[in-house]
């Protein structure tokens, strides 16, 4: 009995050290991944003019690395040379300067941004959430329960929205 006790728990330890091996493995590699992106485009854009895609890319990673005044530059350049290029999907970056913005508690740039980018593309249901979420932190409920109320009209199940849109309507009718 007590052998059976020792087996079990060997193995359950076992089981746990690999599970926790094959993460820290595939956290490893993931970094490594983002860490050579990020190495690769920052020495090519500082050599040479880049694309909206590239530029979005280091924003993001620059944004990832909580360096928000460098990923605001390259999403602003990545918004000039969309337009220099005539690129029509611009709104994940309006989006993703708004972030940038709402992170740093500055809601009204956030909002002005989260606009532009549904201006780009007015189905663009995670910047109705963006937009929204923004709403709240301001303390305009009714805007922000607008901007849910069209995030589900366009996605019914979005879960995000749905649930923001119940609390808030609880909140406008109280």
């Amino acid at each position: 009995m007590d052998n059976s006790l020792a087996v079990v728990y060997l193995s359950v330890l076992v089981v746990i050290l690999t599970i926790a091996a094959v993460s820290v493995f595939r956290q490893i590699l993931k970094t490594r991944k983002i860490e050579g992106s990020f190495g690769k485009l920052r020495k090519k854009l500082e050599k040479e003019k880049g694309t909206t895609q590239e530029y979005y890319e280091l924003g993001s990673i620059y944004s990832d690395k909580k360096m928000y005044s460098q990923a605001i530059l390259l999403f602003q350049k990545a918004i000039k040379a969309a337009q220099e290029e005539g690129e029509e999907n611009i709104a994940p970056i309006y989006n993703g300067l708004g972030y940038i913005y709402f992170i740093q508690e500055q809601y009204d740039l956030a909002i002005r941004q989260y606009k532009e980018a549904l201006k780009a593309k007015p189905d663009y249901v995670t910047g109705l959430n963006n937009l929204g979420h923004a709403y709240e932190k301001k303390k305009l409920t009714t805007q922000a329960l607008q901007s849910y109320e069209e995030a589900l009209k366009l996605a019914p199940n979005n879960q995000i929205a749905k649930r923001r849109a119940e609390s808030l309507r609880r909140l406008v009718s109280a």
